[in-house]
């Protein structure tokens, strides 16, 4: 049952998600206002979250302008040239338990209660008003269901989906032949084509998932609802194109850490292990 109901948070999520990009209703007050009631239960600020993930789509696969949004990735030369602390300050950071375990509990459960030192007055609000919508939530579950259940619950189904949903966002960017350039020869359509991928889950997984796994679809025009993806990916022959990722061989993204900018592909620190020494 916990695994079942992580399944159908990440769902609620990927309508946040959508909502944030004003796609899932028509009626843009509708998407603002489940935007916030999907961003209390999935513990992620709406506002807030949106301009992140906006700043996130505009950067995409740009090397000159990464942090925005996404998976910190360091090019192989960076790698190499940069001092022992950051070296192992990088290792660590990409270490699956830190990335998969450790990752999802810091962003949600800590790092969205806060918001940043440039974050706008409504972005502000909208921190603090979702920490107290959680907190209002928390407290009335926790009448009905007595504290230390409702803990065990809330704490089992958040993290299960929470570990879910951030392998998804990984998987998205993180593969071999993803796209990345610098500012001069950064591309938005490659990058979402090439930079974004297809992940071809089973269909139940998919359902969970809200179709995020036609990523490339999303990144390509993020105002097409997570359900008409699908039927996008049918109708349009140049999507026909992009290599899908399936459920196993996904799983070799957990050994990519770096960008190789000379072959143009993600490669392991194996690859480059004679550069620790």
């Amino acid at each position: 049952l916990i695994l079942l109901s992580a399944g159908f948070l990440v769902r609620i999520f990927i309508i946040f998600h959508d909502c944030t990009h004003g796609s899932f209703f028509r009626s843009r007050r509708a998407n603002s206002f489940w935007g916030r009631v999907t961003g209390v239960l999935t513990f992620t600020p709406f506002h807030y979250w949106k301009s992140s993930h906006v700043r996130h789509h505009g950067t995409s696969g740009n090397l000159d302008r990464r942090g925005q949004g996404d998976v910190w990735t360091m090019t192989v030369a960076e790698y190499k040239n940069a001092p022992l602390k950051m070296r192992i300050r990088y290792r660590l950071y990409r270490n699956p338990a830190v990335m998969f375990l450790l990752g999802p509990l810091y962003i949600f459960l800590v790092s969205n209660r806060f918001p940043g030192k440039n974050a706008s007055k409504k972005e502000r609000m909208s921190v603090y008003g979702t920490n107290a919508a959680i907190l209002i939530m928390a407290s009335a579950l926790s009448l009905l269901l007595g504290l230390k259940v409702y803990v065990m619950i809330q704490f089992l189904i958040l993290y299960a989906g929470l570990i879910g949903g951030v392998w998804l966002f990984y998987v998205q960017h993180q593969f071999e032949d993803v796209y990345w350039a610098g500012n001069e020869d950064w591309n938005f359509v490659d990058a979402s084509l090439q930079g974004a991928s297809f992940y071809k889950l089973p269909l139940f997984l998919t359902w969970f998932t809200g179709n995020i796994g036609y990523h490339h679809i999303h990144h390509l025009n993020p105002g097409i609802p997570n359900y008409n993806l699908p039927k996008c990916q049918k109708d349009i022959p140049v999507f026909g194109r992009v290599e899908p990722i399936g459920l196993i061989s996904s799983l070799k993204s957990i050994r990519y850490r770096l960008w190789d900018e000379q072959h143009s592909r993600l490669v392991g620190f194996r690859s480059i292990r004679s550069l620790d020494s």
